[in-house]
């Protein structure tokens, strides 16, 4: 059969061998790890299943070790990501056996929160007017955080307010930006400079497997400006001083001090008096008041004077106002005793003082008793001066002075004088008719001018001894009543004294004394006069009665009756008679009479009374009889026309008589009109309209006022409610009083019912609001008014983001697009909100994987939604779809949720063409790529056109267009065996299509192949992409021409299905035991109907090709395949039967014959070469062992004392004792081991070519010195044993020492 040959010609064939397989490209390592540490392990295979190793190089390699042996990559130096975020290394892996293989490694340092926020543009100081308006951003600080992502996203606070106080804390805040506003009015007078403590912190993230949230701090200092918006302010007040009134002019008085209320401005101060016509002066710039002109304590001016003092700025404040204040300083003008008492002939009650007078002239009877005051004087002593200034003594000098004296003696100020008898007897007319005395007023504090002197004229009224006599004993006298004073009643009553000289002298005086207080008589002529006219009072006294005394000098007297009668004058007003008090309900009429009486006299127009309503508020409203006094209300009073609380008007009457001149008397007439209700609620408005926040739930809305005019409480009193409609349920009113008859509707809204801006489609409810009289009888007594109420947003919704603002948004790649890519825009429901966009999280996918952190850096959300391209790194194929998570956070929120949902921004990146196409490995049914610029290829040898004998597999990583890939066939070179190259043109041809993700060249053949040719051909295939710039790579692929002689069947007693699903199976089986590309060309049913043992189902028609374009036979593969009996079981199981050749063809009877006929006779002469060179073998094999079995013999003999000699003789080893290295015993060189030379063996006698010897046994050893080939029975069995080809019995030692050279 063809097989037998397997049996006959075994050889081996050598394996190809292929390099390894390193496809990484890129690697993420965290900046935070160790040194040490584990940072990535390289991976490759070699499907030759060599030890591979590891070696990097490259500048960045200094960062990282790598184990040779595992590829396990430790960290060598630290990585900072923000120094370098991206490493490259060539990675070189061997299997010692090929070239090695170099590839470029990217290493991508991942960000980790190693990195607190640095401010920059420090120190951080500014200055801020104190007239800055509130919400003004009065500084921005700025802090950077190199790390990404959240890491990198900063968060400002104000840690620390310095001063620290509660109010300050609330003075400042900050935003987001890291802008800081004022949130509070400033105050320089509180406070000039503040220091925030600003904390910038991170979003957080990982630091050695740690969620890590780094800040740090630094300081904002602000300086307070003061701005002039401060009125001056005086200091030391109050202020107040006291001047001499003998000071000089200029001297100074005070000095005020002003200075601007705004210190840090410090304006210039100027002062001036706001009072005219003063006597000091104020110096504008100092403030020293002075002393203008010459004061005088005495003079009209006051005592104290009150100056209003006024200081101004030079300059206007912020409001273009003129800056000023004003204070009152109070000079007191202090008394200098600068006057001398002066005299005044008047009296006291009535002085002017403004005369003084220094003679005067008094008389007095002489003899008049000590005491007894000089008649006729009427002297004022006075000293302006004020208290003890003021006080001054009086004395009399004169040659008479010691007959009077004066009292007082000391006087404080001014007081009336008077000159008394001291010594009567001294008093004497016959002495001297008249005595002259000097009356001394003296200031004794007053060196310089104290005194005033006047003289006093004493007359002295002589007596006598006749009695003067009246003509009538009764004069009847008349005098109206409340005569002048001085008025004559009687001008000449005189009376006759016959004495002469002073004796005769009569003088008149009126009896008794205390007629005189009202009248009064002319001592010398006698005429009657009134003293004092208003004690004349007829109503009191008609008539008085007094005796008129006529004395002459000697005092004798006689006396006359004078009947004075008083005349009536119209003196006395009406007397009302009881009092006037009316109650009277209102709408009703009034009536009463006012009763008087005139104590005049009676029957005299004096006593004739009349009367009339004094015009007032309700004189109007009533009438009177002008002469019975009857008084009448002209119509119903009205209580609500009536002002007093308690409902009382008052009317005057006014009751006069008809005198002259004519007098009069008020009397009130006080009429209290009861309340009645009859008066309906009015509003004090037409309508109302009210504003108020939403969600205000129990909230003040506004006050309604209603009035009723009924004056008391119970009739005024008012109820509020709301009238049904809609909207009326959302609010309540209650009533509340504010004063009679005025109550307020206090509208609020419902706590229960929630009112929401948002929802509204009208924003305000129109209300009416009834005010009811609760005391009224009539149901139909009630005002109504009309209530708008506004609605007011209040920032309670949550910011939305615009979805249609987050869709459509790409960006091209490699940052050909920078700055603004797009802006998200949000809304608020509220009418007033401030929206902030914040970026939460990064997302980068790659055709819908997730892609790490590789595009956390590439885009920026500004706070006002702007989306920015912050790299040049943008990369379509590391990712194609950023996706960045954001909300917006509502800065104005007053309640609720101040942030919008989550959203995300889908960012597509656009591809451009810059990559070039990249070969794939592909698996074919006659060849795979092993590289991406080097194939082996199996082509059958006949290969029809169009006929498939390799593909080709390519991607691009750029999409679209730009990623769509053709390709080409650039050139056809064969290389002969010889090798001589040659080119061919349209040999081959390649078809392109697609498939998912990558592009497939079809490698057709173009033309008829010359089967005479041999070696390989090389055809290079471009792969091109579509899109400008056009990007383009090249392979080759060494396709070779294997003869369709080695493609080999094998059968399987399996089905073609079962085969399909175990062909990976078998495949690696296949390849296993081959070391060779295996390559199916085709898989179909067995159709062969011969009888065999085994009967197969489908055969598998296969290629094994090596890498230099060798295959394997049928021969050969059988040969491999049972030299594994692992992989022939393995191959069993699967279900291979028979490995045939590619054709079997059925041998005629005759070949049949001669093959068996050769295959004997080969047969016949192997087995008689074999059974030769057995035979040969065993007998030089017997001699060898006689000959060892002697020198063990003479060993055991040996003395063990002897240890010298050589080596020993037949072995190629040494023992460390000189001994035989098989029974380890001491030997003699020098004795003869009985070797025999004869034999054909000579040469080799030195030498041992087994190591297996049989044991010597003491009971079967026998030593025959003088046979020269001793046998045994075992060296018998060993012979028979070599020649029937049989294992002798197992009773060797095994010794290793034993592998000698010569076998």
């Amino acid at each position: 059969m063809a097989w037998h040959p397997l049996l006959l010609l075994p050889f081996l064939l050598a394996a190809g061998n292929t390099a390894p397989i390193f496809n990484m490209t890129i690697v993420y390592v965290g900046e935070d790890l160790q040194i040490g540490e584990f940072a990535f392990q390289l991976k490759a295979y070699d499907i030759d299943r060599d030890t591979i190793t590891y070696s990097i190089s490259g500048s960045d390699s200094f960062y990282f070790d790598v184990d040779a042996q595992t590829g396990v990559v430790t960290l060598k130096n630290l990585l900072d990501r923000e120094s370098q975020a991206r490493l490259t290394i060539t990675v070189t892996v061997s299997d010692g056996i090929n070239e090695p293989v170099s590839r470029r490694l990217t290493i991508i340092v991942e960000d980790r929160n190693d990195n607190a926020p640095v401010f920059r543009n420090l120190p951080y100081e500014t200055s801020v007017l104190e007239n800055t308006t509130v919400g003004s951003i009065i500084y921005t600080v700025s802090a950077n955080d190199p790390d990404t992502g959240p890491a990198a996203r900063i968060s400002y606070s104000i840690q620390e307010v310095i001063p620290d106080t509660t109010k300050n804390h609330r003075l400042f805040y900050i935003l987001p930006t890291g802008s800081v506003v004022l949130n509070s009015s400033l105050d320089y007078t509180t406070n000039t400079f503040f220091q925030l403590k600003i904390l910038a912190q991170d979003g957080g993230g990982l630091l050695r497997n740690e969620t890590v949230i780094q800040n740090s701090t630094n300081y904002l200092s602000i300086a307070v400006i003061d701005v002039p918006n401060l009125n001056p302010r005086f200091l030391n007040e109050p202020y107040s001083s006291s001047v001499p009134e003998d000071c000089p002019v200029g001297t100074t008085v005070l000095t005020v001090t002003a200075v601007d209320g705004d210190t840090g401005v410090n304006d210039k101060i100027s002062y001036s008096f706001t009072n005219a016509s003063i006597p000091f002066a104020i110096n504008d710039t100092t403030g020293t008041i002075t002393v203008s002109q010459v004061l005088d304590r005495e003079q009209p001016l006051s005592e104290e004077v009150l100056l209003v003092v006024t200081a101004r700025e030079s300059n206007p404040d912020i409001y273009g106002n003129v800056a000023q204040a004003s204070t009152q300083v109070t000079v007191s003008v202090t008394d200098v005793n600068d006057n001398k008492p002066q005299f005044y002939q008047c009296l006291l009650s009535n002085c002017n003082f403004s005369h003084t007078q220094s003679n005067f002239t008094g008389s007095i009877i002489e003899h008049s008793s000590s005491k007894v005051p000089v008649s006729n004087l009427s002297i004022v002593a006075r000293d302006p001066d004020k208290g003890i200034n003021g006080t001054f003594e009086l004395y009399l000098q004169g040659t008479s002075a010691s007959a009077f004296t004066v009292s007082p003696t000391r006087i404080v100020g001014t007081e009336d004088v008077q000159i008394l008898v001291q010594d009567p007897l001294a008093v004497d007319y016959e002495i001297t008719h008249v005595m002259v005395v000097q009356l001394i007023a003296n200031d004794t504090r007053n060196p310089t001018d104290c005194c005033s002197t006047a003289t006093v004229t004493i007359d002295i009224i002589d007596t006598n001894d006749h009695i003067p006599e009246f003509p009538q004993s009764t004069y009847n006298l008349r005098v109206m009543e409340n005569s002048p004073d001085g008025t004559i009643i009687a001008t000449n009553i005189t009376a006759y004294d016959p004495d002469s000289g002073a004796g005769g002298q009569i003088t008149y005086h009126l009896l008794p004394e205390s007629i005189q207080e009202i009248f009064m008589v002319n001592a010398t002529s006698g005429a009657v006069l009134v003293r004092n006219g208003s004690l004349l009072d007829r109503e009191l006294r008609s008539v008085y009665y007094a005796n008129l005394q006529a004395k002459d000098g000697g005092n004798m007297t006689g006396t006359t009756l004078l009947e004075i009668t008083v005349l009536d004058e119209n003196d006395n007003e009406p007397i009302i008679i009881g009092s006037y008090f009316i109650s009277v309900e209102e709408g009703q009429n009034v009536s009463t009479q006012i009763r008087a009486i005139d104590n005049d006299e009676e029957g005299t127009l004096n006593s004739e009374l009349g009367f009339k309503i004094v015009p007032g508020l309700y004189s109007n409203n009533f009438t009177i009889n002008q002469t019975t006094g009857e008084m009448h209300s002209i119509e119903p009073l009205d209580r609500e026309a009536v002002d007093d609380e308690e409902g009382q008007l008052v009317v005057t009457v006014e009751v006069y008589d008809h005198g002259v001149p004519q007098l009069s008397t008020m009397v009130n007439v006080t009429i209290t009109v009861a309340d009645v209700n009859d008066n309906t609620p009015v509003f004090l408005q037409q309508s109302y309209e009210f504003s108020i926040f939403e969600s205000s739930d129990g909230s003040f809305v506004g006050d309604v006022m209603a009035t009723d005019a009924d004056r008391t409480e119970i009739n005024s009193r008012i109820s509020f409610q709301l009238e049904r409609s809609t909207g009326s349920s959302n609010f309540l009113i209650s009533s509340s009083r504010l004063g009679p008859g005025n109550y307020s509707g206090r509208l609020s809204l419902d706590p229960n019912v929630p009112v929401n801006y948002d929802t509204m489609q009208e924003k305000l409810f129109s209300l009416v609001v009834l005010a009811e009289n609760t005391a009224a009888d009539d149901a139909g007594n009630i005002a109504n008014v009309s209530v708008l109420v506004n609605i007011l947003d209040v920032n309670d919704e949550p910011p939305t983001i615009l979805p249609s603002s987050l869709e459509g948004v790409s960006v091209r790649e490699n940052g050909t697009q920078q700055d603004l890519v797009h802006t998200v825009f949000a809304s608020d429901l509220d009418t007033n909100h401030s929206l902030v966009f914040e970026e939460l999280s990064v997302a980068c996918y790659k055709g819908g994987s997730s892609a790490g952190e590789v595009c956390w850096d590439w885009f920026v959300l500004l706070p006002n939604g702007s989306v920015l391209a912050n790299s040049f790194d943008i990369d379509y194929e590391l990712c194609d779809v950023v996706q960045l998570t954001m909300r917006v956070e509502d800065l104005y929120t007053q309640k609720g949720n101040q942030y919008s949902q989550n959203e995300t921004l889908q960012i597509r990146i656009i591809d451009i063409n810059d990559n070039a196409p990249v070969f794939l490995p592909v698996s074919g049914t006659f060849g795979e790529q092993k590289g991406l610029g080097y194939s082996i290829l199996v082509v059958p040898e006949i290969s029809p056109v169009d006929l498939q004998v390799a593909t080709v597999k390519a991607t691009d990583a750029d999409s679209g267009p730009e990623g769509t890939v053709f390709f080409n066939i650039i050139s056809v070179v064969l290389v002969q065996e010889d090798g001589v190259t040659r080119p061919f043109e349209n040999l081959f041809k390649v078809v392109t299509s697609a498939d998912q993700d990558s592009y497939i060249g079809s490698i057709q053949v173009a033309s008829n192949l010359d089967s005479s040719l041999k070696g390989q051909y090389q055809v290079t295939v471009e792969a091109r992409d579509s899109a400008a710039p056009q990007q383009a790579t090249q392979t080759t692929l060494i396709i070779f021409t294997v003869d369709q002689s080695y493609r080999i069947h094998l059968q399987f007693v399996t089905t073609v299905d079962e085969v399909q699903s175990n062909l990976e199976s078998i495949r690696v089986a296949l390849t296993s035991a081959t070391k060779a590309g295996v390559y199916v060309a085709a898989i179909r049913s067995y159709e062969d109907s011969r009888a065999t043992q085994v009967k197969p189902k489908s055969v598998m028609e296969v290629y094994f090709v090596y890498s230099n374009g060798t295959a394997l036979d049928v021969n050969q593969l059988s040969l491999f395949i049972h030299s594994d009996p692992l992989v022939l079981a393995n191959l069993m199981n699967l279900g291979l039967a028979v490995i045939g050749p590619a054709e079997v063809t059925e041998p005629s009877k005759e070949k049949q014959m001669i093959g068996v006929i050769a295959g004997l006779a080969a047969f016949l002469v192997l087995f008689i070469l074999i059974a030769i060179l057995a035979l040969v073998l065993t007998i030089r094999s017997y001699k060898r062992k006689l000959s060892a079995m002697k020198a063990l013999k003479v060993a055991t003999t040996l003395s063990p004392a002897v240890v010298q000699g050589a080596g020993i003789p037949g072995t190629n080893k040494y023992n460390a004792e000189r001994a035989n290295p098989m029974l380890n015993l001491s030997l003699d060189p020098s004795h003869d081991l009985g070797f025999h030379e004869e034999t054909s063996s000579l040469a080799s006698v030195n030498s041992l070519d087994e190591n297996k010897v049989d044991s010597p046994k003491e009971d079967n050893f026998k030593a025959k010195r003088g046979s020269p080939h001793p046998t045994d029975s075992t060296e018998d069995e060993a012979l028979a044993a070599a020649l029937n080809m049989k294992e002798p019995p197992k009773m060797a030692y095994i010794n290793s020492a034993f592998n000698t050279t010569d076998l």
